[in-house]
């Protein structure tokens, strides 16, 4: 079998298409790469919602914590209080027994048993915990002097927010939340490793990874191409948040623009 027809067979088994059996011998590197590759999809399908719907929950979380509703302000400090202080592993393993205890009673509740949309579900409540944290600092240190020529120019409520208070923090919290953008990308190497099962051996990177180490019992090729397609994702990441921070200071002068840092989380 060449290579190409690996490929074939197996490029979009993780979402399934293709071979519904993994190959149980005679592993080649193609076959790694391939199937390493194709669980890939799962972790960018995760990280990408997530982010997305992470952003606007954290927004709201952020200017949650900020109101002057003794309500609002508690709920928003609670949340982040929840997510922040307990380890992303054990809220997918907790998460995915009451999902499954709501199914029994309600059976509405069925897809959220599922990796698709029920560890989707934690990992946009930890990624906006995070980031709304984020936001509220930069939403702290934004130049009082901003919000009173906005209010001496009659610019208030929602129009104030939408032109000076949210582009601001936005341009301060920018390098600090293409950090919490990279971490989350890699924290949904856990989905499948946690309480979340894999349908019909359906997995994502690690999975596959994993699966490959067990049967060779070599761990020193799948892992380093498992690592190897994450350098690339997280390249990714930080050229397009790049070209975002650039756009969100765009008017700044070329030396006063902030420049992305990459911090490594290596605890959390």
């Amino acid at each position: 079998m060449s290579c190409w027809d690996i490929i074939a067979d197996y490029g979009l088994r993780s979402i399934g298409i293709g071979e519904r059996l993994l190959p149980r011998k005679d592993f080649t590197l193609c076959h790694q790469f391939t199937l390493i590759g194709s669980g890939l999809l799962w972790n960018i399908y995760f990280g990408v919602l997530a982010l997305i719907v992470g952003f606007m929950l954290a927004t709201a979380v952020a200017m949650g914590k900020a109101a002057r509703n003794p309500v609002i302000q508690k709920l928003s400090t609670g949340f982040i209080f929840l997510f922040r202080g307990s380890p992303l592993f054990i809220q997918f393993f907790f998460a995915y027994f009451l999902f499954l205890s709501l199914k029994q009673v309600y059976p509405i509740f069925s897809p959220l048993t599922s990796a698709w949309l029920g560890a989707l579900v934690v990992l946009i409540c930890n990624t906006a915990a995070y980031s709304g944290e984020i936001f509220y600092g930069a939403y702290q240190s934004i130049p009082k002097g901003d919000i009173e020529a906005a209010d001496a120019y009659g610019i208030t409520g929602w129009t104030r927010f939408k032109r000076i208070i949210w582009p601001t923090m936005l341009r301060l919290a920018w390098p600090a939340y293409t950090n919490e953008a990279i971490f989350l990308f890699h924290a949904t190497v856990l989905v499948f490793f946690s309480g979340f099962p894999a349908y019909q051996q359906r997995g994502d990177a690690l999975y596959y990874a994993s699966y490959f180490a067990d049967k060779t019992f070599n761990p020193f090729v799948p892992y380093p191409i498992l690592a190897g397609y994450y350098i690339v994702l997280t390249l990714i990441v930080i050229m397009i948040f790049g070209i975002v921070n650039k756009r969100l200071n765009r008017h700044l002068p070329q030396d006063n623009r902030p420049k992305l840092k990459l911090r490594l989380n290596l605890i959390r």
